[in-house]
């Protein structure tokens, strides 16, 4: 596939990946994965947009306009087909969305399945396509995320450069999807990957920024949503901005809470879960059409002002069910949208409560409903960085962010200590079994490649060795005898023991020397992928009792250009003080 010179370049940027300090090849990385997730998502919006604007008269959110039978029959049909997909698949086959993507981060060392990318693709496209009350945010985290993977594995790049190259799929389509590349960046850091680190920065702002301006050059530099200026009247408003965070709050808790119940309902045949919610979220659609897709137009109406009360009420309890059943169930949507939705429906309720009954107050419906989405999002994800850009880059207006940060601490601390509810992705693996392993020394053990801390200084003979051969390999000053037969059982040895051995030997010149036989000292080494992190290699020592590692390179490069299957030396020591 690659020339011999490719070859050595790319087994050169694979020793240089497993290091921490290895930005300028992250970075150039970012910007390959940053275009190739954008393109991604471009073919994913296309798919879902043309279609809809076409049917829709020029508007894909207006589903408003079908009559009330197609908004009855579409939704079920649609899960429908995704049913019948879904059947043809094994369960670890129908995992998609954001959870899965940070599962595979945190347990399989960010390698996200092909299949399942495929998966994703395909019945996230029906789900919109069908009027689901899903968002499209959780369908372009996995799609941005698992091109990145791909990108990452066919490189055959150590598993520590795949955390990075995973963010920045993620930041690229977040920032294509919202045009929104400072969300973009701050989601993926903080959601996805849960740290912050100057090598993880930099390669994630370049990919959010190349996915912006793929975007921008199909779709238009045109923001998500048009807003006009807004701020608050007066400091006396914090109060009312505070009890809001406090509603938000709940609702958030009940959001978090109602998608782990109905996830844990397994008594049920998954295909029957999904026309069940095809079926409600057709009953709905009768009579409440805007619970419908992922309900952007809504929510422009609601920040201009023009929707009542009540609708905004009845719209955002019909939403916090129908979105938190159609995923728990298994539809392959995403919450951020819906989320959004809630958060601007119930801000802009709470705001012409507050014009009614406080009028001196000074409220604006569209200011709350823009603070409702940042709340809303903040406490549901605990990512409360990630909503106050996602807010700022909506508004284009910094005279926002004071009050919004009032809300969204309100509301994230409520969630958190209050309801004791976490991120609903955290909660989501949890609730179905899966461990994140997380923590600051498994964290830091994850970001280092064991090339970056192995030892190289070694020779590989074989046990059995004469006089004049042993000398021979030991001028070149070793540190460590790899001792191989058949290229099977490796054992390791000190230079320094097989020196002593030679030189207290009585032997004749040409007799032989068993390495095995000497007095020293012996590892048994195990094999371990020379893609493999630091933390790969703590888990294997502390679940096998592993002595010791020789870092296996098996690549292609190998085979073709005769370099050695043992790349390098890691015993326990070295991952110590790699880590201290």
């Amino acid at each position: 596939m690659f020339t011999p010179f490719v070859q050595l370049r790319l087994d050169r940027l694979r020793h240089q990946l497993a290091h921490l300090d290895a930005l300028p090849q992250l970075t150039l990385l970012g910007f390959i994965c940053g275009l190739a997730a954008a393109l991604v998502i471009i073919a994913f919006r296309s798919l879902v947009e043309l279609p809809l604007e076409h049917f829709l008269g020029g508007n894909s959110e207006s589903f408003e306009s079908l009559p009330a039978y197609a908004r009855f029959f579409l939704p079920v049909a649609g899960a429908a087909t995704i049913a019948l997909l879904m059947r043809t698949l094994s369960s670890s086959q129908r995992h998609v969305s954001v959870g899965h993507v940070i599962e595979r981060l945190h347990n399989h060392q960010g390698r996200l399945p092909l299949f399942n990318l495929g998966v994703q693709f395909l019945a996230g496209a029906i789900a919109l396509l069908s009027g689901q009350s899903v968002g499209r945010e959780g369908p372009a985290v996995h799609l941005g995320a698992g091109t990145a993977s791909q990108l990452g594995q066919w490189l055959k790049l150590p598993n520590n450069s795949l955390r990075t190259l995973i963010g920045c799929g993620v930041a690229a389509a977040i920032s294509a999807s919202f045009n929104t590349p400072m969300a973009g960046v701050i989601f993926a850091m903080e959601v996805i990957l849960m740290e912050y680190s100057i090598a993880g920065f930099v390669p994630v702002i370049l990919a959010s920024v190349t996915g912006a301006a793929v975007a921008q050059a199909t779709f238009g530099s045109a923001p998500a949503f048009s807003v006009a200026p807004l701020q608050m009247s007066s400091l006396s408003e914090l109060p009312l901005i505070i009890f809001c965070g406090l509603i938000i709050a709940l609702f958030a808790a009940c959001f978090i809470r109602l998608q782990l119940n109905f996830q844990q309902i397994k008594h049920i045949n998954n295909t029957y879960k999904l026309l069940l919610v095809g079926l409600l979220t057709g009953l709905t659609a009768i009579f409440v059409p805007q619970v419908m897709g992922v309900g952007y137009d809504t929510i422009e109406a609601t920040m201009q002002g023009s929707v009542g009360l009540t609708l905004l009420l009845t719209i955002a309890f019909a939403k916090l069910f129908l979105s938190t059943l159609s995923v728990g169930l298994g539809m392959p949507g995403g919450l951020i949208g819906p989320m959004l939705f809630i958060g601007a429906c119930l801000g802009g309720a709470l705001g012409l409560i507050a014009e009614a009954l406080l009028p001196e107050a000074g409220a604006n419906t569209s200011f709350y409903a823009l603070l409702g989405m940042g709340a809303m999002m903040a406490a549901v994800l605990n990512a409360p960085l990630a909503a106050l850009i996602t807010v700022l880059e909506l508004s284009y207006n910094p005279n926002i962010i004071f009050p919004s940060m009032v809300m969204i601490v309100t509301s994230v601390v409520v969630t958190r200590q209050v309801f004791g509810c976490d991120g609903v992705f955290i909660e989501q693996l949890r609730n179905a079994g899966f461990d994140l392993h997380s923590g600051p020394i498994n964290r830091a053990l994850e970001r280092i490649g064991v090339r970056s801390a192995m030892d190289t200084n070694f020779a590989i003979c074989n046990r059995r060795l004469s006089r004049a051969s042993l000398q021979q390999l030991l001028c070149s000053h070793p540190q460590w005898l790899v001792l191989e037969e058949n290229n099977k059982d490796k054992l390791l040895l000190l230079a320094a023991d097989a020196a002593t051995a030679l030189q207290s030997s009585e032997t004749i010149e040409n007799s032989d020397i068993d390495l095995v036989e000497i007095p020293a000292r012996r590892w048994q080494l195990s094999a371990i992928d020379q893609q493999a992190s630091l933390l790969d290699a703590q888990r294997l020592i502390q679940e096998q009792q592993i002595d010791a590692f020789f870092v296996e390179r098996h690549t292609l490069s190998q085979k073709r250009l005769a370099l050695s299957p043992v790349a390098g030396i890691l015993m326990p020591e070295h991952i110590q003080e790699a880590y201290q």
